[in-house]
């Protein structure tokens, strides 16, 4: 659930779950307008309200409505009205953000929540959604991330293609995950680098497909396939072990 403030064109967001308002809390980069909860207090309120700033408008309200409010039960209790996640402005720098991902048409939320949550698990220091055909940044993602998001630094580009070429001009190596490929666990990774993740379905767009070096991982059978956001685990792990960013 989105608002929108008409005179600053301002989005808010709602925001659900208690490891997200956590970790929003201490990433300290977006403000609780407010914060929606129980009585009696939901498990685990107490290490929320030992973290808000004082004079935190606090609302109770019954679960029903926190359920409306964010069209899930999946909320633990306790709902926050927050200001919109801060989008980067600036494309990455390879000096100061050698490690990055671009996420290439992920569909589901959940999914872009995994892989932002392995993301930060495994030392990305940049993340890249595109506003084509990819799944929003919203409270499900964030439920998804665990919260996790509240601390990458993401930019959002056009498309997969305009991505690619900001990848490229700003001189990272690509790396890019598919069925087909060289065994990602056989490559040596080149910083800067980025590792683009592929569509749920149809893995990496084929508009850039040949624009870096395609990997794969090891499969037990050729016809089955790894969940994407596993997968994105999987290879961000293995490159941030060889590349030692973890």
């Amino acid at each position: 659930m989105t608002r929108t403030t008409v005179k600053s064109e301002k989005l808010e967001e709602l925001i659900y779950g208690i490891h997200p308002i956590i970790e929003l809390l201490k990433a300290k980069r977006r403000s609780i307008k407010v914060i929606y909860t129980t009585k009696p207090a939901p498990k685990f309120w107490d290490l929320i309200e030992k973290m808000l700033p004082p004079r935190s408008q606090i609302q109770y309200v019954s679960r029903d409505v926190l359920t409306k409010m964010v069209q899930t039960p999946d909320h633990q209790g306790v709902v926050a009205w927050t200001t919109q996640f801060p989008i980067r402005k600036q494309f990455f720098n390879v000096e100061k953000q050698p490690f990055i991902v671009l996420i290439d048409g992920i569909q589901d939320t959940r999914n872009l929540g995994a892989i932002l949550r392995s993301a930060y698990c495994t030392g990305v220091q940049g993340v890249i959604i595109c506003r084509k055909q990819g799944a929003p940044l919203n409270g499900s993602t964030y439920k998804a991330a665990a919260g996790l998001s509240e601390h990458l630094d993401i930019y959002e580009a056009a498309s997969a293609v305009a991505a690619v070429q900001e990848i490229k001009n700003a001189g990272y190596e690509l790396y890019l995950t598919a069925l087909e490929g060289h065994d990602a666990t056989a490559v040596a990774y080149k910083k800067p680098l980025c590792i683009v993740i592929g569509n749920e379905a149809v893995g990496i767009s084929k508009e850039i497909k040949k624009m870096g070096l395609t990997i794969k991982l090891p499969q037990s059978e050729p016809d089955i396939s790894y969940n994407a956001s596993v997968a994105a685990g999987i290879i961000l792990f293995l490159v941030a072990t060889s590349t030692k960013n973890i």
